[in-house]
């Protein structure tokens, strides 16, 4: 057994010297080095802006999907969307555990990988045969390989998988804006989340009451998404806007909010183009966080510079201390949130081939 890098660079083929998630192909050889982790693949989740763009090239075909996931796989030894740059994350069994490995997982243990599939060494034995390419969540077989750096949680007991891996696929947005709310005076905070009937969404809503915000605005893309908040008390109030629309967005926020922006501004939605209207509705001193794969950092720099608005910029990197035990939290401790993400990817997992009556919208958040 081999001593490999903490941070996975020995399993970069190329190119020389990059890390794992920068490298064009990686090296899944199931061996692991001391420090490393092989775990038995069982299920993959795309992230929402991956899925969406696979969806979309491929106007809907299934077959064709599922056959551009695989050669993705097999072209990287990863699951690296070289169009969106993104992956998404797994669950499956503890294998083998390495002797000086410091995750302190153990052979049987069933986990969700709380790192991206971009820098996870990934082969897949089974063709993806299960998976009709019309959800996010993939059933597998095969084995990914965790780094001495890594992160993993073990699932929690009773939950049932695809729902746990729902939760713990966007587990640092709560725990993120949890933190920026925190830090601002409770009496006067307000949060604008955009996309806030999505999975990360709807955890931001719940992580932004938890911080004692003052008020809680969910901006959502349509009407429908609207009345599926209501009545939840994750918000105080919900506005109908086009987050790709910035003059929109922006009147949009500040009317609920009644005449300005928001203090903080957290940015869900898995489409481009909603960078400019993000930083519009934040008020002067305010911070956007941008939780969401489909942004532009470029635009939302520049952006701001051109419109000199003085807002503070955060990239939701997904990982805060603590962040999958927070997101369960919130989740066992809400009914509504549970019954939001039970409409969205089902009570009860899908069999394989089978249909599933409460499958979710292709957007995972909306615009």
């Amino acid at each position: 057994m081999s001593t490999g890098s903490p941070v996975g660079s020995h399993r970069v083929v190329s190119p020389a010297g990059a890390l794992p998630q920068a490298a064009d192909r990686l090296d899944p050889d199931p061996e692991i080095a001391e420090d490393e982790v092989r775990i038995g693949v069982e299920r993959l989740n795309l992230d929402a802006a991956s899925y969406r763009q696979l969806r979309t090239a491929h106007g809907g075909d299934g077959a064709a999907i599922r056959a551009e996931v695989l050669a993705i796989i097999e072209a990287r030894g990863k699951m690296h969307n070289p169009v969106t740059g993104s992956g998404g994350m797994l669950i499956g069994t503890v294998e083998e555990v390495g002797p000086r490995s410091a995750l302190g997982l153990e052979p049987g243990q069933k986990i969700a990988t709380l790192v991206s599939l971009t820098l996870t060494p990934l082969r897949i034995t089974d063709g993806l045969a299960r998976w009709d390419g019309e959800s996010e969540q993939i059933p597998a077989a095969g084995h990914a390989i965790l780094f001495g750096r890594s992160i993993a949680a073990v699932l929690p007991p009773g939950l049932p998988e695809h729902l746990a891996l729902a939760v713990l696929d966007v587990c640092g947005a709560p725990a993120l804006v949890r933190r920026v709310v925190a830090r601002r005076p409770h009496a006067s905070t307000t949060v604008a989340v955009l996309g806030a009937a999505g999975k990360s969404g709807s955890l931001s809503l719940a992580a932004a009451r938890d911080a004692h915000a003052a008020k809680v605005l969910a901006v959502v893309r349509d009407e429908i998404e609207a009345a599926q908040l209501r009545g939840t008390g994750l918000a105080d109030r919900i506005a109908v806007a086009d987050a790709t629309d910035p003059l929109g967005l922006a009147e949009a926020v500040t009317s609920a909010l009644d005449g300005r922006g928001a203090d903080v501004t957290v940015v869900c939605v898995d489409v481009p183009g909603c960078e400019h209207g993000a930083v519009l509705a934040t008020a002067t001193g305010g911070t956007v966080v941008f939780f969401s794969m489909a942004t532009s950092f470029p635009a939302a720099a520049l952006g701001a510079e051109g419109l000199a608005a003085d807002v503070e910029m955060l990239i939701g990197n997904g990982y805060v201390p603590g962040h999958a035990d927070y997101a369960l939290r919130l989740f066992n401790a809400n009914p509504a949130l549970k019954d939001l993400f039970i409409a969205r990817v089902g009570a009860h997992e899908t069999p394989p081939g089978g249909a599933d009556p409460h499958r979710a919208a292709v957007e995972e958040e909306s615009r």
